[in-house]
C-alpha cells in the first residue's frame, strides 16, 4: 500500500497571471483525499504554504514577484523535508516555482537525485535571456544554476548546482527558446518532443527514465499544460494541436510512478477557472492522480 503526503503550494508568483494559487484548493474541495483513500491509499497532510496571488511587479520586469517565489519554494522545500521518509510526497501547485522546491527538499533523503521533467517546456531561461519575466519558464534552469540564476533560488538547496546533467530528462518537451536550445545541445540533455510522447506515451516514458539509471531517487514533475488544452483545459497556458491527451499522460505519469525510486509528484499550472462550468474538467484531473498513485500491484489499481 502506498502512503501519500500531500503538500499543498497554492502561489502564481511565478506565473504570467493569477488563477494557479486556487489549483490546490479545487483538488483538494474536488475530494482528491477521499478518492485517495478510498482506492486503499493512506494520506497524510503535509502541510500548506503561505498563498499567493500573482501579481504586476514593474520594478523587476525580468524576474517578477522574485522574493515571493524564493520564499514560497523554501516553505515548499521544509515541508517535503519534514515529509516521513516512507511516503509518496505530492506538492500541489501553485506555478512550476513550487517544484524548485521539491527537489530542494529532496537533496537529503537520497545520494543522486534524477528527475523526470513531464512538461511542454524546458524552464531552462534565465531572468537575462527572456523579456517576459515569469520565473515558472526558469525553474530548471535554477536547479542547473545556469549563468544569471537568482542566487536565492539556485541555492535554495544548501548547495549549487541542485542537479547536474546526468539527473535530469525531459518528456513531452515542445519548442523553446534559442537559449534553452543551447543549454540543451551543450549539456546533452535528454529529450523525448511532444510529438512522440503523445503518440507512444508508454514507451515514452520508459526511454525518458534510462538516462536517469544511476540515480537512487527520483522526483516527477508534472506540468499540466503539456495536456492538448482542448482535450482538458487545464492550464495556465492555452496551446493546443499536437500534444497528449489527459489520457496518454495518465499513461507516462502511471509508468514512471511504477517504479520505486519514485518520492514525489509535483503537480504544477493547474488554472481551476479554465474548466468546464460543472466542474468535469476538475474531476478527470483528480481520476488522473488517484490512478497515477495507486499502485499497479494493488487490486484496485
Amino acid at each position: 500500500m502506498r502512503t501519500v503526503t500531500v503538500i499543498e503550494a497554492p502561489t502564481s508568483a511565478g506565473g504570467y497571471a493569477p488563477g494557479q494559487e486556487d489549483g490546490p484548493r479545487a483538488l483538494l474541495e474536488a475530494g482528491l483525499v477521499e478518492r485517495l483513500q478510498a482506492a486503499g491509499v493512506a494520506v497524510r497532510r503535509g502541510g500548506r504554504v503561505t498563498p499567493f496571488r500573482w501579481r504586476p511587479d514593474p520594478d523587476n520586469p525580468r524576474a517578477a514577484n522574485a522574493d515571493a517565489v524564493i520564499d514560497r519554494a523554501s516553505q515548499v522545500a521544509a515541508l517535503v523535508r519534514s515529509a516521513p521518509a516512507e511516503t509518496t510526497i505530492v506538492v500541489l501547485g501553485g506555478d512550476c516555482t513550487v517544484g524548485v522546491g521539491t527537489v530542494a527538499g529532496l537533496q537529503r533523503r537520497v545520494e543522486r537525485l534524477g528527475i523526470v521533467y513531464v512538461d511542454r517546456h524546458a524552464d531552462l531561461n534565465v531572468p537575462d535571456s527572456t523579456v517576459d519575466g515569469a520565473l515558472d519558464w526558469m525553474g530548471m534552469a535554477h536547479m542547473l544554476d545556469i549563468d544569471g540564476a537568482l542566487d536565492g533560488l539556485a541555492a535554495l538547496a544548501g548547495h549549487r548546482p541542485m542537479l547536474s546533467s546526468g539527473q535530469i530528462s525531459f518528456l513531452g518537451l515542445g519548442p523553446h527558446t534559442d537559449f534553452e536550445a543551447e543549454v540543451i545541445s551543450d549539456r546533452r540533455l535528454p529529450v523525448i518532443d511532444v510529438q512522440r510522447a503523445a503518440s507512444d506515451p508508454v514507451p515514452s516514458a520508459r526511454t525518458a527514465l534510462a538516462p536517469l539509471a544511476a540515480c537512487d531517487g527520483l522526483a516527477v514533475h508534472f506540468d499540466v499544460d503539456l495536456v492538448d488544452f482542448l482535450d482538458a483545459p487545464l492550464a495556465e497556458n492555452t496551446d493546443r494541436g499536437t500534444a497528449p491527451s489527459l489520457r496518454a499522460c495518465e499513461e507516462m505519469l502511471t509508468e514512471l510512478l511504477d517504479d520505486s525510486r519514485v518520492s514525489a509528484l509535483t503537480v504544477t499550472e493547474f488554472n481551476p477557472h479554465h474548466g468546464h462550468e460543472d466542474g468535469d474538467t476538475i474531476q478527470r484531473l483528480l481520476e488522473l492522480l488517484v490512478g497515477v498513485l495507486v499502485p499497479q500491484s494493488d487490486p484496485l489499481g
